[in-house]
């Protein structure tokens, strides 16, 4: 199965609101919209993606409970970036400051602002150059770290705000440098 694109601006322009309630409706499917207003209708992943999506949010979770700086979120979680555009990484990570100056309406629904740091994985089913530009989406959007984990081609992206991205040949051992304090993700 592969990513879905529906143009929905001929007919319709979903709003926050209506986005969100379309989601509730359609917990089966895993949705995303773009800044042009395009939804992304994705498909689900494989067992051994999932697993290492797991694994992923685990390790950042555990350095969490430890370090007590922020919120981990899993790749159900969709943020309303200031774009407009309406995304879900894989895992993600917001400072406890950030989090907390949210209303309690913003942290029950889609939370309007971009993660300080993201992992996205790359599955099988993924086009590299769809998730690049997922990833600079981010970045355009004030994420101050992300990653993108490509084992297909055995490598990692690193995309950090106002700099190049940085790839790095896999097995590696990425750092979540001033972002993420002791932070080390071992691939």
């Amino acid at each position: 199965m592969n990513t879905v694109v529906l143009n929905l601006e001929p007919i319709a322009h979903l709003s926050d609101e209506q986005f969100y309630q379309l989601c509730v409706a359609n917990r089966d499917l895993s949705l995303e919209m773009n800044a042009a207003g395009e939804l992304i209708i994705m498909p689900p992943v494989g067992g051994e993606t999932g697993n290492q999506e797991a694994g992923l949010i685990a390790d950042l979770e555990i350095w969490n409970r430890q370090a007590k700086l922020g919120k981990v979120f899993s790749s159900s979680t969709i943020f309303i970036l200031p774009n407009g555009a309406k995304r879900s990484p894989d895992a993600a990570w917001i400072k406890l400051e950030r989090w907390e100056a949210l209303t309690p309406e913003q942290r029950k629904k889609f939370p309007p602002l971009v993660p300080d740091f993201l992992i996205e994985l790359r599955s099988e089913t993924d086009r590299l150059s769809q998730i690049q530009e997922k990833m600079q989406e981010y970045i355009k959007n004030g994420l101050r770290l992300g990653w993108l984990i490509n084992p297909q081609d055995r490598q990692v992206e690193i995309y950090r705000l106002l700099k190049a991205v940085e790839v790095v040949q896999m097995p590696a051992i990425v750092s979540g440098e001033d972002i993420l304090p002791g932070f080390e993700l071992q691939l």
